[in-house]
């Protein structure tokens, strides 16, 4: 595992020592990139190689990854699988991460470095999963965790970081509300702020995907990648894997896929913003969407994504949750995947830029379900109306499966 050269701000390009833990860049705020001596890596030949033999989780890429010592649940290695509609589509199904998302990749790393820097006590606001996901890792670690969340969040996630321990508070609002309350008592109650792209390892984490998506496509990459984005550091990560990639060797040059993002039109100001060829986006007003992990009024690392997207001469789409809801569906009775509401969000996102052109029917696209549907079981009965069964006024059943 490489030693990490320095930190970097993605801003302003200032470059700070990694001998301690840090947040966000000093001088003007932005967040903070992990650099590695790159060149030393690609001399290292059978670098690539090695990555067969390790193990079955995202720490098999470990030539890129910080030197620590790895607090793992089994997090990566998730299948990529064939649809059985469109012959030219794979879905990435990260909701058999550990946790149910692909947050679990993000946390595992940010748990990590965080055992590794000594600390004790972590914080961050979570629209859901993430939450989650800080709560079962830094359980593992024996670190106490702090979580804010809306209070109409997915009773999944609500219940899996009370039952990990973790000191969770419900906020009347939405993940912007829960991210100030961390930034207003995180120096007082002496708390590392592990916010989304407010430190550099999550980031580290996330990029996993991008390697792991090239290993099973022959150290090759699609034509276009469709990822639903609220925070956006999946698909920030993933661009930083491909950049490396290039930079060791370990894929050919010019050939990174088209990033589309995806929203809903609830919430969608990345989608706004890159409609109107704005550097940054303002924040949504009244954000409202079944897809908790794609509530986030304004993503911290919004210039990022919107410099992404047209680097990569790529695309943002928003979709109404009546049509998502029909992706999640459609992908749970034809492709045998119960999403969750993000993926089918991506699914319908995918079949529109079929439609217009965008996408053509050779073009091999990668479709990333970033959650299962068994963390929105709640939201989604509620939007099915689907009650709970009645039970049974007596057990006494007789007859011939029992005698009484």
């Amino acid at each position: 595992m490489p030693k990490i050269t320095f930190l970097e701000c993605s801003k302003c390009g200032e470059k700070f020592a990694a001998d301690k833990p840090q947040n966000i860049c000093p001088n003007d705020g932005g967040p903070l990139y992990v650099r590695y001596d790159l060149a030393a890596i690609r001399n290292q030949k059978e670098s690539r190689a090695k990555v067969a033999t390790g193990p079955k989780s995202m720490w098999r890429y470990s030539a890129v990854l910080p030197d620590a010592d790895p607090l793992t649940l089994g997090e990566g290695m998730t299948p990529l699988l064939q649809s059985r509609v469109y012959p030219s589509l794979l879905v990435k199904d990260e909701g058999l991460n550990p946790t149910g998302s692909f947050k679990a990749r993000g946390m595992s790393m940010a748990v990590t470095m965080a055992r590794h820097y000594g600390l004790q006590k972590l914080a961050a606001p979570s629209a859901g999963n993430a939450g989650g996901a800080l709560a079962a890792y830094a359980a593992a670690a024996q670190i106490e965790a702090y979580i804010f969340m809306p209070k109409d969040v997915p009773l999944a996630n609500r219940l899996e970081v009370e039952a990990s321990g973790a000191n969770l508070t419900l906020v009347d609002g939405l993940i912007s509300d829960c991210g100030r309350m961390v930034a207003e008592r995180k120096d007082k109650e002496g708390w590392f702020d592990v916010s989304t792209m407010k430190e550099p390892f999550r980031v580290e984490g996330k990029k996993t995907m991008g390697y792991e998506l090239a290993e099973q496509l022959g150290w090759e990459l699609p034509d276009a990648i469709i990822y639903p984005t609220g925070g956006g550091v999946g698909l920030i990560g993933m661009w930083k894997a491909f950049e490396e990639m290039e930079a060791i060797g370990w894929i050919a040059p010019g050939r990174r896929p088209k990033m589309i993002c995806v929203q809903t039109a609830g919430c969608a100001p990345i989608v706004k913003a890159f409609e109107e060829k704005k550097s940054t986006a303002d924040a949504w007003p009244n954000a409202h969407t079944i897809a908790a992990g794609l509530r986030v009024p304004k993503a911290y690392a919004d210039f990022i994504l919107l410099d992404i997207l047209r680097q990569s001469h790529g695309t943002a789409v928003a979709v109404t949750d009546d049509e998502l809801m029909t992706g999640l569906k459609a992908m749970a009775a034809v492709e045998g995947i119960f999403p969750a509401p993000e993926g089918g969000a991506a699914m319908v996102a995918y079949e529109k830029l079929m439609q217009s052109g965008f996408l053509r029917d050779n073009d091999r696209v990668v479709l990333f379900n970033t959650g299962s549907g068994y963390k929105y079981v709640d939201l989604i009965a509620d939007y099915w109306k689907v009650s709970q069964f009645a039970l049974p006024t007596s057990r006494s059943m007789g007859g011939i499966i029992g005698p009484y």
